[in-house]
């Protein structure tokens, strides 16, 4: 079994910054992308950005120059470094993790940015 646990959200002003992290535990053999999708209230879940095994990144236009995902394959840990944060950007993050060839998704953590 795979386990994710996220940490990091919370309840920030417009313009400030938020660091998100998510760690995967249990039987691991191989990590390959590892990314983060958000829902805002009454939308659809979307993608945020991946960061493949190699370091890649690919991010959603409106985030872009503004969050970073980064990972630590020692920890099995992803991170989303979330700046300038906009109201638009409210919802709730969840980490995404490709294990031994599956998908694994966390528990979600809520993000608030106040105007």
């Amino acid at each position: 079994q795979v386990q994710l646990v996220e940490s990091g959200g919370g309840l920030v002003q417009a313009g400030g910054s938020l660091r998100l992290s998510c760690a995967a535990s249990g039987s691991i053999f191989s990590i390959n992308a590892m990314g983060w999708h958000r829902q805002a209230p009454g939308k659809q879940r979307e993608l945020v950005g991946v960061i493949t095994s190699g370091g890649s990144t690919v991010y959603v236009d409106s985030v872009k120059g503004r969050f970073t995902i980064s990972r630590d394959n020692g920890k099995n840990t992803v991170y989303l470094e979330a700046n300038s944060l906009k109201s638009e950007d409210t919802g709730v993050y969840y980490c995404y993790v490709n294990v031994n060839g599956r998908a694994y998704w966390g528990q979600g953590t809520q993000v608030t940015v106040s105007s």
